[in-house]
């Protein structure tokens, strides 16, 4: 299992970022890459340091199996281990879906400047993030493969990351960017869960 959830981590990175990039650059000229936001020490700067943390952790989990890190004796069950593999695998293939259903609005990291179509049709009609959702989904599946303390560290701070990139950097941006149009849909559509985490938002504010 250590060696499968290695397997899946390295093509996670290799068809989630590397191969995604590209083909948007392919697609549009543009690598959609706009890095980490903020200043340092502010929550927006954080949240992408947290994410960057989060992927070197969720390597090192399989990693230091290998080397000998025992995994957690009340979760080192087959019953828990194959159906994160499920999940895992169909974290990746949701991933790259939810990616290529952005089409040109595709980014990783937010340009404060920079204005893109809102997209809220396929899986954005279910919910308003649904690329970080795969990921946690992905990132939950790997950890719970090799549940050992750093890869469930690793999930926090997936988890901490995620939040933290949506509520401080994402929706202030796009409730800036698309106003009212953006106030509607939050209000309407969960934030990863299907009608969980609606807003009551205005124009100006996100609750």
């Amino acid at each position: 299992m250590t060696v499968a959830a290695l397997a899946l981590f390295a093509a996670y990175l290799v068809f989630g970022f590397a191969i995604r990039t590209f083909l948007q650059w392919r697609a549009t000229g543009d690598s959609g890459f706009r890095g980490i936001s903020g200043r340092p020490g502010t929550a927006d700067w954080w949240a992408g340091v947290l994410f960057v943390i989060a992927l070197v952790a969720g390597l090192l989990g399989p990693m230091t199996a290998l080397i000998g890190l025992e995994a957690l004796s009340v979760l080192d069950r087959e019953w828990i281990q194959f159906p994160a593999l499920v999940v895992a695998v169909a974290g990746i293939v949701a991933t790259l879906l939810t990616q290529g259903a952005m089409g040109a609005s595709w980014r990783i990291g937010v340009d404060a400047s920079e204005r893109t179509t809102l997209v809220t049709g396929g899986p954005f009609a279910l919910v308003r993030n649904p690329i970080f959702s795969a990921m946690a989904a992905t990132g939950a599946g790997l950890a719970f493969m090799v549940p050992n303390v750093v890869a469930l560290a690793g999930l926090l701070v997936l988890v901490l990351a995620l939040e933290l990139q949506v509520r401080v950097v994402e929706e202030p941006y796009l409730l800036a960017v698309h106003g009212s149009q953006y106030a509607g849909y939050a209000a309407t559509v969960g934030r990863f869960v299907p009608g969980v985490g609606r807003t009551t938002t205005t124009a100006t504010r996100i609750e």
